[in-house]
């Protein structure tokens, strides 16, 4: 179990980065602050690690993967939800700088092709 000094380092570090990564898959703030929620609690008992390059790869990876378990779980399978695109401003971690029409139009592409414009664009991963 990590203290609570590392965790509030993390979260203040981290935060708006995987709350993106959770908007650019659910496109939900509801399921975005869920799961965020079960990222740093998987975070405050996860491994330590060498670097923090090593950490936030980490933080991007299970993000994703909590996002796709969200999406193929019974209750997005079931209930149809409408996406709220049109309000995304009006999100915090989405600051006004982004250009609302390409993050608009990041938003409308197939998954992988978003993952792979996000991390390489606003993260710098290659």
């Amino acid at each position: 179990m990590r203290s609570e000094e590392e965790i509030i380092h993390a979260i203040n570090t981290y935060s708006d980065m995987v709350k993106r990564i959770c908007f650019i898959h659910l496109k939900q703030d509801a399921d975005v602050e869920d799961i965020f929620q079960d990222v740093f609690l998987k975070y405050a008992n996860g491994p330590h690690f060498e670097s923090d390059e090593h950490e936030k790869a980490w933080l991007i990876r299970v993000s994703i993967n909590a996002c796709k378990d969200s999406l193929t779980s019974w209750f997005h399978k079931k209930v149809i939800l409408h996406d709220n695109l049109e309000i995304y401003e009006n999100i915090p971690f989405l600051t006004k700088s982004h250009d609302d029409q390409i993050l608009s139009n990041v938003l409308k592409l197939k998954e992988n092709y978003r993952n792979v414009i996000y991390l390489y664009y606003y993260e710098g991963i290659k």
